[in-house]
């Protein structure tokens, strides 16, 4: 069973491994070698904003491993991230990581979000109710320019 908590710094490692992994081998079923490793490059244990008072970050985990993470930012009303080990990916660990950011924006009384989604999870935010709005090159880690589509959805509230 997958359990979502909030990300700490002791996690860092552990985020570093999750976020390679998915960028490796998801990634990689979209995006072509050069950009992979560029995209790949550069991911810093410090990098991931765990302790912000501005952000919500949150790990997945799994017998008490982290297999996954997900970033909001309230602030902009965006989704940064939801990346999941491969070894743990269409087992429910993204869903629980999605639902988790979007009850949370829901909870601040946000009415809408948007994110950017890599090639190859344009499908999964699809099957969350999320719409494509545009296609846009977006200046990923490694200075590549990795096509994304800019995707929203709208929350309505629960009762």
């Amino acid at each position: 069973m997958v359990t979502v908590r909030p990300a700490r710094p002791e996690d860092s490692e552990a985020l570093v491994a999750v976020h390679l992994a998915a960028i490796r081998e998801l990634g990689a079923t979209a995006y072509d070698p050069d950009q992979v490793d560029a995209w790949a490059a550069n991911k810093d244990p410090d990098g991931y904003p765990v302790e912000s008072e501005d952000d919500h970050f949150v790990v997945a985990t799994h017998e008490g491993a982290v297999v996954g993470f997900g970033h909001l930012a309230s602030e902009h009303r965006e989704v940064q991230a939801v990346y999941v080990h491969p070894d743990h990916a269409r087992a429910g660990c993204g869903s629980a990581l999605l639902e988790h950011l979007e009850a949370t924006a829901r909870a601040d009384d946000l009415e809408r979000l948007t994110l950017l989604s890599s090639k190859n999870a344009v499908d999964f935010y699809e099957r969350h109710g999320w719409r494509g709005l545009e296609w846009v090159d977006h200046e990923s880690t490694g200075g590549v320019v990795l096509e994304c589509l800019r995707m929203t959805k709208a929350l309505g509230h629960e009762a």
